[in-house]
């Protein structure tokens, strides 16, 4: 069997992360960066874990991705995250010069596109809306936890 390596198939890999997340009662957002088709970082929200209001999943799978390449600069990978990214995690996207973002869920609340796109590097391309469904239901279920 043939798998295609496409921006599902590294969404769903993100999605393992973020119900890692879930599992460990942090808001289940889940990141993975793919170089080459090939995942080289995996990271989980883990703001609670850590005490760390720095710790999204986005932050650690940047740090992790350029500590494998030895390098800050990511234009030649591509991150998935279940959620669109917040401000500060678009803006380090921006100054790792990520060549790609694809999300699964839209955050209309502190997403980065209700601020402004030019927080990330202007060669980044983006795809939103990737498992959507998966996303949003998982974070849904989270809060509905919570409440």
């Amino acid at each position: 069997m043939l798998i295609e390596f496409d921006d599902t198939y590294f969404m769903k890999e993100a999605l393992k992360q973020a119900n890692e997340a879930f599992q460990k009662d942090e808001v289940p957002v889940g990141a993975v960066v793919v170089a080459d088709k090939t995942i080289i970082a995996r990271a989980h929200n883990m703001t609670e874990t850590l005490q760390d209001v720095t710790a999204h999943a986005e932050m650690l799978a940047i740090t992790a991705a350029a500590n494998h390449l030895g390098s800050k600069y990511l234009q030649d990978c591509v991150l998935y995250v279940t959620l669109e990214p917040c401000s500060m995690c678009a803006c380090a996207s921006g100054w790792a010069q990520i060549g790609k973002i694809v999300w699964g869920a839209s955050d209309p609340k502190k997403g980065f596109t209700t601020v402004s796109k030019k927080m990330l590097h202007p060669k980044t391309n983006l795809i939103k809306g990737v498992m959507e469904k998966e996303a949003s239901e998982l974070l849904k279920e989270f809060f509905k936890k919570r409440r």
